[in-house]
């Protein structure tokens, strides 16, 4: 089974705030969050997907996650990439 890890973004007044997660399904997941259903932070909200990695074992997905979540400059380094587009 497929587990992904993903960073998505939204613009809340006029910052744009970003949210890691992991999933093994990325389209239900990103779903959830824009019909706020999904984590309780990203409620009422509309999110854009900016970065995705694919892993084979649930562990090391959430590993990757907590990794994710906690390195601030890897998540601003994805978001500058981004927002340059």
């Amino acid at each position: 089974m497929k587990y992904y890890v993903y960073l998505i973004i939204t613009k809340r007044k006029n910052k744009h705030i970003t949210y890691a997660g992991y999933t093994n399904n990325i389209k239900k997941r990103l779903k959830l969050h824009n019909s706020s259903k999904g984590a309780k932070f990203t409620k009422g909200n509309k999110w854009k997907l900016i970065y995705k990695r694919i892993y084979t074992n649930k562990k090391k997905a959430m590993i990757e996650e907590y990794k994710l979540k906690k390195n601030q400059k890897i998540k601003n380094k994805i978001k500058t990439i981004f927002l340059s587009k």
